[in-house]
């Protein structure tokens, strides 16, 4: 064997070797992710099946499980209300989820050798993969249209916070009749505060939809964020109010609940749960005065459901969207919640 055969067959090795390294301890990490045994007081879940249709015994909160063990990750189901009963848990994995009229949308990620890689998985209401598309960064929100037509995600191409202004964004529409997919919301013809907008440092997130057509999301540019109205058939976007970050629209149509930067607030989560009434853009302070870094789900006309830190990630809670009452556990060890009725 001559002496370059025998350093490409060593070099060949050494890198296989490597590379098994690398697998081994990726996937020694994941299992004692899994692996980990719930605590105790963690809420009581059990294998069994999740749909997003409607059911007889009435509406259900679904959403992330993030209790650690086995099942960490996976979609849970609970009766809407009785939410700290026990959990029904099911396969897929999803970092980001929403559901509505039977169509779901999660966020995934897809484990790699030496890096992971994301995806947006379309189910139906069985929890079937329809379609999956290749994500260009780090998910961070998703929605589904009322009618189950029309699927928005957003990710992080660069940063991973929205906090400072070091990030970027990509928000994308996909309609599910044609599988048509918009790649880029920053492609559409903008107009910030009653002018033509264009500047390379626009970033939009956090749709929350209309209808099929109609949307609303934040538009952010030159350290300023602004609630925009999106029409997805036209392109266009259209500011309407300032300060409004991951908007969410009411069941009812008339109100975005939003997070809303306000000083004295750390650094990192500079944000407030606030309400806009669309008709007379007169804000509403919720109850809830410790920083949030979500998009706000509404339970109902009436109650809003965000997540918080806890230990084991995350924990959902609720407060009336009129600013009254006080906030609440609703339910331990979730994130990414959706109701179906």
């Amino acid at each position: 064997m001559t002496i370059a055969r025998r350093l490409t067959v060593l070099v060949t090795a050494t890198v296989l070797l490597l590379l098994a390294g690398t697998w081994a301890v990726l996937h020694a990490a994941d299992d004692a992710r899994h692996d980990r045994r719930a605590a105790a007081d963690d809420p009581p879940s059990e294998p069994g099946t999740v749909t997003l249709g409607a059911r007889p015994d009435g509406p259900r909160l679904l959403f992330r499980s993030m209790i650690w063990g086995p099942h960490r990750d996976e979609l849970a189901s609970v009766p809407l209300d009785h939410p700290g009963s026990t959990r029904t848990v099911s396969a897929p994995d999803c970092l980001r989820f929403h559901t509505a009229a039977g169509t779901g949308s999660c966020l995934q990620a897809v484990h790699g050798v030496l890096q992971d890689t994301y995806r947006a998985v379309v189910l139906d209401a069985n929890l079937r993969e329809l379609r999956h598309y290749d994500l260009a960064g780090i998910p961070t929100r998703t929605r589904v249209s009322p009618s189950g037509h029309m699927v928005a995600w957003t990710v992080f191409v660069g940063g991973d916070s929205y906090a400072g202004t070091n990030f970027s964004t990509r928000t994308s529409i996909l309609d599910t009749r044609t599988w048509t997919l918009q790649e880029n919301l920053e492609t559409y013809t903008a107009t910030v505060d009653g002018k033509p907008h264009h500047a390379p440092d626009t970033n939009i997130w956090g749709v929350t939809f209309a209808d099929d057509q109609y949307f609303y999301a934040t538009l952010a540019s030159g350290g300023k964020t602004w609630l925009a109205a999106g029409d997805a058939v036209r392109h266009t976007l259209t500011t309407l109010h300032g300060n409004v970050e991951c908007p969410s629209l009411s069941p009812d149509g008339t109100r975005i609940a939003y997070k809303k930067r306000v000083p004295g607030l750390p650094d990192d989560e500079p944000w407030q749960l606030y309400v806009l009434d669309l008709k007379t853009m007169a804000e509403t302070a919720t109850a809830e005065q410790r920083a949030i870094d979500d998009q706000a789900l509404w339970l109902d006309d009436h109650t809003l459901a965000y997540a918080l830190a806890s230990d084991d990630g995350s924990a959902l809670w609720r407060v009336p969207a009129d600013g009254t009452g006080a906030p609440a556990l609703l339910v331990a060890a979730a994130l990414a919640p959706a109701v179906v009725r």
